[in-house]
């Protein structure tokens, strides 16, 4: 069977989604490793019996996007929560360093860079973080339309494959 034109409304579904996921990113500010945003993709399936699709990114994509509850600040939506495990220190490195943050001693000598990350970290655990939605917006609003767009693509590989049948004959 022909799904030339179902594997077509596929692709321009996740570049749509990822195209506004994107924007999202840079335009919310939450884009300044670029890391996440380099790695959104997608990819289809298409096989004999089924068409599907993929869509990856950073791991922690997901918690950019759907939040994640403190010990203290608490997100109703969120399906992710500190408990008893802090974020790791280390992991506000490259991020307090791209931030421009240096922290002083009150003579104003520069300090370690560690008791920052560790500052972080307790923050982080505390106020937990805030939701963004930069997927899941585009996401649901762009999947809300794709059944018609699916059927409508269907319907024209199905009459792809009559006319190629009857033009066989």
């Amino acid at each position: 069977m022909s799904t030339k034109n179902i594997n077509k409304v596929l692709r321009d579904f996740w570049r749509k989604v990822i195209r506004e996921s994107k924007s999202n990113l840079n335009s919310g500010g939450i884009n300044s490793s670029k890391k996440l945003y380099k790695s959104l993709a997608f990819s289809t399936v298409v096989e004999k019996e089924f068409i599907g699709s993929t869509f990856v990114m950073e791991d922690y994509g997901l918690y950019r996007d759907k939040g994640v509850s403190g010990t203290v600040r608490k997100f109703a939506n969120s399906p992710y929560k500190y408990t008893n495990k802090k974020p790791p220190a280390s992991a506000f490195s490259g991020w307090s360093v791209r931030a421009g943050l240096a922290p002083r001693t009150s003579s104003g000598a520069f300090a370690s860079r560690k008791s920052l990350q560790f500052a972080l970290a307790n923050h982080i655990f505390k106020m937990g973080i805030k939701p963004t939605l930069f997927f899941t917006e585009p996401f649901e609003r762009l999947f809300k339309l794709l059944p018609d767009m699916i059927a409508e693509a269907a319907g024209d590989d199905i009459e792809t494959i009559i006319d190629k049948t009857i033009i066989l004959r």
